[in-house]
C-alpha cells in the first residue's frame, strides 16, 4: 500500500470517528438503537481504517493526527451544535493541539 492511500485510510478514519463520537452523544447514554448501532458500526469502521493507514504511516503520527483532529473537530461539533463554547483555556488547548498536530507531521521523524 502507498503512502498516499495511507493517508486516505487515515481521513476516513478521521471522519468515521468524528461521527461515531456525534452518534455517541446522541444515542443518550446508548439507550436509543439507531444511533447507537450508527455508532459502534462507525466505531468499527474507524478502527478498520487505522489500523490500515497504521500499515505505511507510523503509529505516533497516525495516532496523533487521529486524535488531534478528532478532538478538535468534535469542539467544534459541540460549539455549533449544541452551543457549548469552550473558555479562553479550551480555546488554547485546541489551539495547542492543532500546532503540536502540523508540527509533528510537517517537522517530525522516526527512524
Amino acid at each position: 500500500m502507498s503512502i498516499f492511500s495511507g493517508y486516505v485510510f487515515l481521513v476516513f478514519g478521521i471522519l468515521s470517528g468524528i461521527g461515531a463520537n456525534s452518534f455517541a452523544k446522541i444515542s443518550d447514554g446508548f439507550s436509543k438503537l439507531s444511533p447507537t448501532i450508527f455508532c459502534l458500526i462507525l466505531m468499527c469502521v474507524c478502527m478498520f481504517s487505522l489500523s490500515k493507514a497504521m500499515s505505511v504511516i507510523p503509529v505516533g503520527f497516525t495516532y496523533a493526527t487521529y486524535g488531534g483532529l478528532t478532538i478538535t473537530a468534535i469542539a467544534i461539533f459541540g460549539i455549533i451544535k449544541y452551543n457549548q463554547v469552550p473558555n479562553i483555556y479550551g480555546i488554547i488547548g485546541i489551539s495547542l493541539i492543532v500546532i503540536g498536530v502540523v508540527l509533528l507531521n510537517t517537522l517530525g521523524k522516526t527512524n
